[in-house]
């Protein structure tokens, strides 16, 4: 299950969220979200738990824990939407 982190303190880093996930399951992947601009954390990332149940758990323990003076927030991530492209009108000619 994919797990959206959020409002993550800038200073927190990739292997202190994989740790702190991983005292409750097994992690799949964690990916903190960087600014290409400056380099920093842009204050949310991602963790993959291959069990449900695990993941759950965690969302439950985690979700408004203080990690590095701020509350993060947990829960699971939603599908990327890719959005249509509308179709041209072709009923209207051009004048």
């Amino acid at each position: 299950m994919k797990l959206l982190v959020r409002n993550i303190a800038r200073n927190t880093t990739e292997a202190s969220i994989r740790s702190l996930f991983e005292s409750h399951g097994k992690v799949q992947s964690c990916k903190l979200i960087i600014d290409k601009e400056t380099g920093g954390s842009k204050g949310f990332g991602f963790v993959e738990m291959p069990k449900q149940g695990e993941a759950r758990a965690a969302i439950k323990v985690l979700n408004g824990l203080e990690l590095d003076g701020s509350k993060i927030r947990v829960k699971k991530a939603e599908e990327k939407q890719t959005k249509p492209v509308p179709a041209k009108d072709k009923s209207v000619w051009p004048r």
